[in-house]
C-alpha cells in the first residue's frame, strides 16, 4: 500500500508546480533507456513497460544489501522492456522505484523524509514509518512464513530494495487518518485528487481499472478504491467505498494468507447492511 503514498507525493509536487505527470522521466534521470518516451503518468499507472525488478533473477543477490535509489534504478533499467509505454497495463514495482527517485531529485529530500514531513507529521500518522528491521518500535508486529512443519520468522530483507514501492509500515488507526485526509483534501486539492482516482486509457483507447496508486473497481456496481500490499512476512488489503464512506482494512503478519478476500467480503456485507 506504499504506492498510494508515493503517488500522492508525486501529485503534491505537481500541485507545487515542481513537476508534471506528463513529464518524461529523462527530465530527471537523463541516462534512463528510452526515458524520453516514458512519462511519470506511465509509471503511476503501471503502463511503462519497464521490467519489474521482482522478476529479475539477480534479486536474491541484493535483497539484503543497503541499496541507494540510484543503485536500484541501475539494477533494472537496462533490462529488456516488456512492451511499449502505454500499450498494456501490467503491475510493476520498478515504476514506483523510479517515482521515489524522482521525488528525491525534485524535492531535494530523501523519500522517507519527504513522506514523514509532508504526510505522516502533517496528518498525525504518529505510528507510521519507513520500515527497518533495526529500529526498536513499540508494539511492533513481527512477520512470519508458514512452512510444512509450522511457522518461522520472515526472511530478512533490506527495505531499501522495495523502497518507494513497498517499504512503509503503518497501523489501522493511522490508515484511517490517511483516508480522512484524502477525503478532506488535506494533502491534495480537488484537481490533483481527481487525477488519483481517474480510470485511464491505454494507447488503443482501452480503459484500465487503475488510477494513480489505487485499483478502481466495484462491488456489485458500486465503485471502490482498492489496493493490497505484500512483503516478506506481511500482507495487507484496503477497500474504500467513496459513495458510502466505508473503509475496510485487513493486515496480516503472516504472508501465508492474504486478507484480500476477507476484506472484500466484509465490504460487501457492510454495503448490504446499510439502512
Amino acid at each position: 500500500m506504499t504506492k498510494q503514498f508515493t503517488s500522492v507525493s508525486i501529485l503534491m509536487l505537481e500541485q507545487q508546480g515542481k513537476l508534471k505527470v506528463t513529464d518524461v522521466i529523462s527530465n530527471y534521470i537523463p541516462d534512463y533507456p528510452n526515458g524520453s518516451n516514458i512519462t511519470i503518468h506511465h509509471l503511476l499507472t503501471h503502463t511503462s513497460g519497464i521490467k519489474d525488478f521482482t522478476k529479475i533473477k539477480g534479486l536474491s543477490e541484493i535483497s539484503q544489501k543497503e541499496m541507494t535509489p540510484q543503485m536500484m534504478v541501475d539494477f533494472f533499467k537496462n533490462e529488456p522492456v516488456d512492451f511499449k509505454p502505454g500499450e498494456k497495463f501490467e503491475y510493476n514495482n520498478s515504476g514506483y522505484i523510479v517515482l521515489g527517485y524522482i521525488i528525491e531529485k525534485v524535492s531535494g529530500e530523501k523519500y522517507e523524509d519527504f513522506i514523514r514531513k509532508n504526510i505522516f507529521e502533517k496528518i498525525g500518522m504518529i505510528h507510521s514509518y519507513y520500515a527497518t528491521d533495526r529500529k526498536v518500535i513499540k508494539d511492533r508486529a513481527y512477520g512470519y512464513h508458514k512452512k510444512s512443519d509450522g511457522f518461522v520468522n520472515k526472511s530478512v530483507i533490506s527495505f531499501s530494495v522495495p523502497y518507494a514501492s513497498g517499504s512503509l509500515m503503518s497501523t489501522l488507526d493511522d490508515m484511517l487518518k490517511w483516508q480522512i485526509a484524502l477525503n478532506q483534501n488535506l494533502l491534495l486539492n480537488q484537481k490533483e485528487s481527481t487525477k488519483a482516482f481517474t480510470k485511464y486509457k491505454l494507447n488503443n483507447g482501452e480503459e484500465i481499472e487503475y488510477g494513480y496508486g489505487w485499483h478502481l473497481k466495484n462491488i456489485n456496481g458500486i465503485p471502490t478504491r482498492e489496493h493490497g500490499g505484500s512483503i516478506f512476512g506481511f500482507k495487507s488489503m484496503g477497500v474504500y467505498i467513496p459513495g458510502k464512506d466505508i473503509y475496510v482494512l485487513g493486515f496480516s503478519n503472516c504472508d501465508c494468507n492474504s486478507p484480500t478476500q476477507v476484506v472484500k467480503d466484509i465490504a460487501e456485507l457492510a454495503l448490504k447492511n446499510l439502512p
